[in-house]
């Protein structure tokens, strides 16, 4: 790679864009924060409400959970409202609302139609000021964050994390569970948690943030008026131990019932405003940030010792942890780990080079542009800038910051903080390894519309200019999956994608990483049912190499058989590790009972046996029955100008042969007969799966099979209102589906304990049987309505959704920009459409059910 003059790399113009010129902060007088920033870009708006309070902050009740449990309580009703009230009144609004809690902070947003922005900041002020937290829903919401303890305590990654975290701050308040210890939140009474809600969601405390499509002065009057009129309150410090300094390696080993190793790393580092955090954020990306990273190259591609490997610096307060993770085969644990090691060593003493520097501060750069795309993400932004950080022009500066790193920085930071007797190591392994326990040295507005053009060998080209930001979005997609699979090659078109990304006549998969991500970009591929594509994502003055790549990709892929090999191991690693995960495993097992041997019947993945066996001949023969010329969509959205893109755009992919898919026969067979199975694994709960026939993308009742989707999921159906709300059955319940062309699956699933089984299974029949008569009412028909019409329109933001749907659209034969009829299509159904719905896909006899877990 020719020498690049890192210094002169400042992206100036890049950097002033990025400037937050209309960005308002305002203190009320009761000392609530307000940061408004307008942009009509979208008809969409972010309202959010930043409570300084996390887990940390809970005092005596450390590890008890209390700043989640109220997280989860907050909706449960107010003086002014119940809790049915707030959830309805926010779908009737086409708004999405959510939380989440951390260790330094809790966080309430609801994502809306700009036009019913004020009726987001009443819902919130009032959740936030004036919740009642109702006795009887306190006992319901606590059993179903006991399932969600649960839930976790069944994950293989919670569990590594929480391992880590618990060796690796002895003193420090992040050492205890955000979620909390079950057998303390167990003692959490309803007073324990209104005394907390009391103390700390008072206005001094708050910051409400609100980005999108609003009139300011009417928003402003609104704010004052539901958040300003409760009086500033004392707020009584919380003591938060400091960690001292970590004098020796630590290492802890997990065994369970799992099928693949878990890695995970922690260095102590200092916290988020120390000067070394921008060359330590540089350093992780350097080091495991990408599939041109050096932990990635030379573990996984070279010496081919892990699955996955990556890097990341975790700063969020006044200290913090390096983190590395890893993904490998049991018998190559210890090995990875010493060759990690290695490489370590090699930086400290080596440093880096400066394109590795330059690609790194690149990639920070557009990430800079990524989280702008969404109002939700320029909130969000603005609150950890506000709240966290505590400096509103943090991004500028921390940007500059970065600009003036050098390797020199780099290095010194590595030496001193990538220290043996500052690591923390924690494994979690299958029990087979449990005698074998290791010691290691450790903005313009822009349309929706796509033009569609066509080439000469049948190539469909779309596209759409957005100039709203600098970023530009190419999707390559072509109709594939199952259907197109033969049986005993199931995971081909998976392979097929991930190879594309990597090796061509031109470049090796290695060459391919770095100019991509030298530029700052990101190029990945994607499969599923019926699908196989490829995305990359670039500023709009790499466009040049962005088509370059992806026509090289489509057209002059090499497919070595050593890279095959080495994507197998990954793919069949995660099959492996699919098997860790209840919720998928269940979930494989019900498309595999109820599909049979129709073609869905597996996921994109395959299956071990079919992955196993394919090779290089069947990647190559699936690609050139694929890769043809009325079988590709290009669809293009971002920052260009037509006519200068388009001719470019038909040099580079004017090549693709002509030629129309071939599809496999296959013939749809529905159940006939009613299906039980029991699958035991060794957890804590039962994940209950329903499965029926569903419609197609292609099927005349496809769109009344969208609108019964969401009647049966969310916080404000009936079936989560029965099951977890009333009865606190479950943590989770909803329907989903698996979508193919002509035929699917419509199934409902929910997380209970063994003793809840009979009651999630009693309340699911008699919601079924609800809606076969037809006893929907029309307010919740047309939640669900102005809920999908809302997501629609949210689900446009960002120029690769935009590129992906028109791409799927076209691909299928679908109106490419459906944008416009969607709603259309929603509105039309009706409740006899959803009752005619029931009773035809809704057949006891053709129901298959699965109960996996604890039974």
């Amino acid at each position: 790679m020719p020498k690049v003059n890192y210094m002169s790399f400042t992206h100036s113009k890049l950097l002033g864009s990025l400037k937050e010129n209309s960005v308002e902060r305002y203190v009320l007088p009761n000392g609530m924060t307000v940061i408004l920033k307008p942009d009509g870009s979208s008809p969409v708006s972010s309202v959010q409400v930043w409570v300084k309070s996390g887990s940390i902050h809970e005092g005596r009740f450390l590890g008890s959970g209390l700043s989640h449990f109220v997280e989860h309580m907050l909706f449960k009703g107010t003086t002014k409202r119940s809790g049915r009230e707030i959830s309805t009144t926010i779908q009737a609004h086409g708004g999405y609302i959510n939380a989440y809690t951390t260790f330094d902070r809790t966080v309430y947003y609801i994502d809306m139609p700009g036009e019913h922005t004020e009726v987001a900041v009443d819902l919130l002020a009032d959740a936030v000021l004036n919740s009642t937290l109702p006795e009887e829903e306190v006992e319901k919401e606590k059993e179903v964050i006991l399932r969600e303890i649960d839930m976790g305590q069944d994950d293989p990654d919670h569990q590594l994390s929480q391992a880590l975290f618990e060796t690796a701050f002895r003193e420090h308040s992040y050492r205890y569970p955000i979620i909390g210890y079950r057998e303390v939140f167990e003692t959490v009474s309803r007073d324990d948690l209104m005394a907390y809600y009391k103390t700390r969601y008072v206005p001094n405390n708050l910051t409400v943030i609100v980005v999108g499509d609003f009139n300011l002065q009417s928003l402003k009057a609104s704010i004052s008026e539901h958040f300003g009129q409760v009086p500033r309150a004392r707020i009584e410090p919380v003591y938060l131990p400091g960690e001292p300094p970590q004098l020796a390696a630590r290492l802890q080993d997990l065994h369970e019932d799992v099928q693949i190793t878990r890695v995970a790393h922690g260095y102590q580092v200092p916290g988020l405003s120390h000067a070394d955090t921008p060359a330590l954020d540089i350093l992780s990306m350097i080091l495991g940030n990408g599939d041109s990273s050096i932990f990635w190259q030379v573990l996984r591609e070279k010496k081919q010792l892990v699955h996955s490997i990556s890097a990341m610096n975790w700063t969020p307060g006044t200290v913090g942890l390096f983190y590395i993770s890893m993904l490998c085969d049991p018998d190559k644990r210890d090995l990875a780990m010493e060759e990690l090691q290695k490489l370590i060593d090699q930086v400290i003493s080596k440093g880096v080079s400066e394109p590795a520097l330059y690609k790194a501060v690149r990639q920070v750069l557009v990430g800079e542009v990524n989280v702008r795309k969404t109002m939700s993400g320029q909130a969000s932004r603005l609150g950890m800038a506000e709240v966290v950080v505590g400096e509103m022009d943090y991004a500028r500066s921390y940007l500059e910051r970065i600009s003036s790193l050098t390797c020199a920085d780099i290095k010194r930071v590595a030496k001193e903080y990538l220290r043996k007797n500052c690591l923390t190591t924690v494994t979690h392994n299958p029990r087979s390894l449990q005698s074998t326990r290791v010691s290691v040295d450790v903005r313009e507005s822009g349309s929706l519309d796509f033009e569609e053009f066509q080439l000469e060998n049948g190539v469909r080209v779309l596209l759409r200019e957005n100039h709203q930001l600098p970023n530009l979005h190419i999707k390559l997609i072509c109709q594939g999956g199952a259907l197109y699979e033969p049986v005993e090659k199931r995971g081909v078109t998976a392979l097929l994608g991930t190879l594309l990304t990597k090796d061509t006549t031109k470049r090796s998969a290695r060459e391919v990483a770095e100019t991509i991500e030298s530029a700052g970009g990101s190029f990945s591929e994607f499969s599923g049912n019926n699908s196989l594509g490829m995305g990359i994502e670039v500023l709009p003055e790499d466009q040049d190499l962005a088509l370059e790549l992806l026509s090289d990709a489509a057209l002059q892929p090499a497919f070595k058989k050593m890279t095959l090999e080495h994507e197998k191991r990954s793919q069949l690693a995660g099959l492996l590790e699919d098997k860790d995960d209840i919720v998928t495993a269940g979930r494989k097992l019900l498309r595999e009972k109820f599909f049979g041997k129709y073609p869905l019947f597996l996921g994109s993945s395959g299956k071990e046996q079919t992955v196993s066996s394919i090779t290089v001949s069947d990647v190559r023969a699936h690609y050139k029955n694929l890769m043809v010329g009325d079988n590709v969509v290009l669809a293009i959205s971002g920052s260009f100008y037509r006519e200068e893109l388009l001719p470019k755009v038909k040099r580079a992919f004017q090549k693709i042969p002509e030629g129309r898919l071939k599809p496999l026969s296959f013939t749809y067979r529905k159940k006939s007969k009613r299906l039980v199975y029991k699958k035991k694994m060794d957890r804590q709960q039962v994940i209950i799966f329903q499965a029926f026939p569903g419609p197609g993308i292609l099927s005349e009742d496809f769109y009344v099979s969208d609108v019964a989707d969401e009647l049966f999921s969310g916080m404000s159906s009936n079936l989560f209102e029965k099951i977890r709300e009333e009865r606190g059955l479950a943590y989770f319940v909803r329907s989903s589906r698996v979508i193919g062309l002509n035929a699917g699956m419509f199934y409902f699933y929910a997380g209970t304990n063994p003793d809840g089984c009979s009651g999630v299974l009693e309340e699911l029949d008699r919601e079924i049987m609800r809606v076969r008569k037809g006893k929907i009412t029309k307010e919740e028909l047309q939640r669900c309505q102005i809920r999908l019409k809302a997501a629609k329109q949210m689900g446009m933001q960002t120029n690769s959704a935009c590129a992906s749907q028109a791409a799927l659209n076209a691909i299928y034969g679908l109106p490419v920009n459906d944008w416009r009829d969607y709603g259309k299509h929603i509105d039309c159904v009706t409740i006899e459409d959803l009752k005619q719905f029931a009773l035809k896909r809704f057949c006891s006899e053709n129901r298959v059910q699965v109960l996996i877990g604890a039974v």
